[in-house]
């Protein structure tokens, strides 16, 4: 049996100026992401009930460290369900985000998750990250490699007048 819904409170707590179109999001998300978790386990069935707090909380940390700027170009490797790169595309909207992963039913997830909330600032990809050809402002990821194997994933694919920083949460 799946816990009850958590509240998405504690991203309100944390980003007050959100807005109201973001905030229904965020609500609906929850629901979205355990419909999927019932088919694919998506996100660990133990925490479900922490889902705001560990999941989409902690996406969204780095946009405390490092707050985009409208038109920043970000790459979410190894995206699995979605984060870091789905919280963050809908606290960015005037961002594109690219979220890549080479396990294809996890990316039918983020591209169903995407086109359901019609993030148009999204294009999700299944494709290891080191067979790239774009260039990116910054890299994000969420406990996918340690920071050296990501490094050498990720070589060439920071543009050179950048902050050029790959951050991982």
């Amino acid at each position: 049996m799946e816990s009850a819904n958590p509240s998405w409170d504690i991203v309100l707590k944390h980003f007050p100026d959100i807005t109201s179109e973001q905030q229904s999001l965020f609500e609906r998300l929850y629901e979205v992401y355990l419909e999927w978790n019932a088919q694919i386990n998506v996100i660990s069935r133990k925490d479900t009930h922490l889902f705001y707090e560990r999941h989409v909380l902690h996406s969204l940390a780095i946009a405390k460290l490092l707050p985009f700027t409208d038109g920043t170009m970000v790459l979410d490797v190894g995206t699995g369900g979605g984060f870091p790169g789905i919280p963050l595309a809908i606290l960015y909207p005037d961002c594109t985000f690219h979220l890549v992963d080479s396990i294809a039913k996890k990316i039918k997830v983020v591209q169903d998750v995407a086109e359901q909330f019609g993030l148009d600032n999204i294009k999700v990809e299944q494709i290891r990250a080191e067979e790239l050809k774009f260039r990116y402002d910054v890299i994000v990821t969420r406990a996918v490699a340690p920071l050296a194997t990501l490094a050498g994933w990720t070589k060439g694919k920071l543009i050179k007048k950048s902050n050029q920083k790959i951050t991982g949460l």
